[in-house]
């Protein structure tokens, strides 16, 4: 058995999972959030799959705790010990290399890349175009090479899938001196769940990847769509940061840059101002107080007319992306939905597609409305485009490159 630890390092979180590269089964993951301050919560949850020979104790189980951890190589030393304590044992399933999820890796990074201190810096000079990302995603691998330190480390970039984007899908209309000398041009994100799904939809449907125009909608608290044609990205919709594309949690989506020098100007707001709206009181939460899908369907059903306003609002940017790609592609085989909102949502994928019967798709209500796991089709028989349901293992798609480039 080989097994290969995923680290995924926010900047006040470490979030791990280790998992069996010769079946891909995952044998343990965990989550420690709230890193550097008062307390923070730590999960790990073993799951009963725990390799072969394991202990018949070792039954799928998730143990809570809290303490206080001043950085992220306290955090490691404590999934060390949640190891150590719940298994499964390390000394057992080694990780014979990590896999680091990173978030942002400019034009430069358009494959998993072994790293190394030249790779370290590289990573820390394009935390200008990713500030709350890649700072946090360094100190893991600075943490996980400490702990670690006989095993290889790679790292897997969100933005590398969409380096396949053509020079008028990432190319935007202003100085091109001045977009060359700041590197200003669409990047795209959730690039590893984009690569994910849509090879997953591939191998669900039996059918050839590279015959297959897709879109694919990653709906979670941040979201994107992605057109993705014979596997390869041609369109997103995040750009140069996360914040541009459909409407998210709590960040704004596309608008009209005036905006913000309207609000400079009238309004007093300064640069972090202005990112603060954005990026933390806008979005699901700017238009009805709540951030969460959930409590945004909730209000729509009693009637809440902010709720229903942004629940309206979402939508109607999905179908216009949807309608945009679907062009851009010249028609579309496979639509597939993950992350919490596009797995879980039933009436954010019905009314999302409602409008796209010239398009040849139809959906079925009672597959929509079902509560199942695992990959499904939703759309009706007589669809000419098939919609699916793909849960995302970005964890996976992380330990299956890191394999492949080792």
């Amino acid at each position: 058995m080989s097994a290969i630890l995923v680290i995924n390092s926010g900047s006040s979180s470490l979030k791990y999972s280790l998992i069996d590269i010769d079946d891909e089964s995952e044998l343990a993951a965990g989550l420690i959030e709230r890193i550097g301050q008062e307390a923070s919560a730590i999960r790990h949850t073993v799951r009963p799959a725990a390799g072969a020979g394991a202990a018949t104790t070792m039954l799928d189980a998730t143990y809570d705790s809290e303490q206080q951890l001043a950085d992220h190589d306290a955090a490691f030393a404590v999934m060390l010990e949640q190891f150590a304590a719940h298994g499964p044992l390390l000394d057992e399933h080694p990780p014979v290399a990590v896999g680091h999820r990173v978030v942002h890796g400019g034009a430069r990074f358009y494959a998993p890349t072994l790293v190394t201190p030249n790779i370290e810096e590289q990573i820390e000079e394009l935390a200008v175009l990713a500030p709350l990302h890649n700072p946090a995603n360094l100190a893991g691998i600075v943490a996980a090479k400490a702990v670690f330190s006989d095993v290889p480390h790679v790292a897997v970039f969100d933005t590398a899938f969409h380096q396949t984007l053509p020079p008028p899908a990432y190319t935007y209309a202003i100085d091109a001196e001045l977009a060359a000398a700041h590197r200003v041009r669409r990047y795209g994100f959730h690039g590893t769940s984009h690569q994910f799904v849509s090879e997953s939809a591939a191998a669900f449907l039996g059918r050839d990847l590279g015959t297959l125009r897709q879109l694919v909608f990653h709906l979670g608290n941040g979201a994107s769509v992605t057109a993705i044609d014979g596997g390869r990205s041609v369109e997103t919709s995040m750009g140069l940061t996360p914040l541009e594309g459909l409407v998210m949690g709590t960040r704004s989506g596309d608008l009209d840059p005036a905006a913000l020098v309207h609000l400079s100007r009238r309004a007093g707001y300064s640069i972090d101002d202005l990112d603060a709206l954005l990026n933390k009181r806008s979005g699901l939460q700017g238009l009805a107080g709540r951030s969460d899908m959930r409590d945004i369907l909730a209000g729509r059903e009693s009637g809440d007319p902010a709720a229903t306003l942004a629940f309206d609002v979402y939508i109607h940017r999905l179908r216009a992306y949807a309608g945009a790609y679907i062009a851009q592609l010249g028609g579309v085989d496979v639509i597939s939905f993950t992350a919490g909102v596009g797995e879980n949502a039933a009436a954010v994928r019905a009314e999302a597609m409602a409008t796209l019967g010239f398009a040849g798709v139809v959906i079925d209500a009672g597959r929509n409305a079902a509560r199942e796991r695992g990959i499904r089709r939703i759309s009706a028989d007589t669809s000419e485009v098939a919609v699916l349901v793909v849960p995302t293992n970005e964890e996976l798609e992380i330990a299956r490159q890191t394999s492949r480039l080792l």
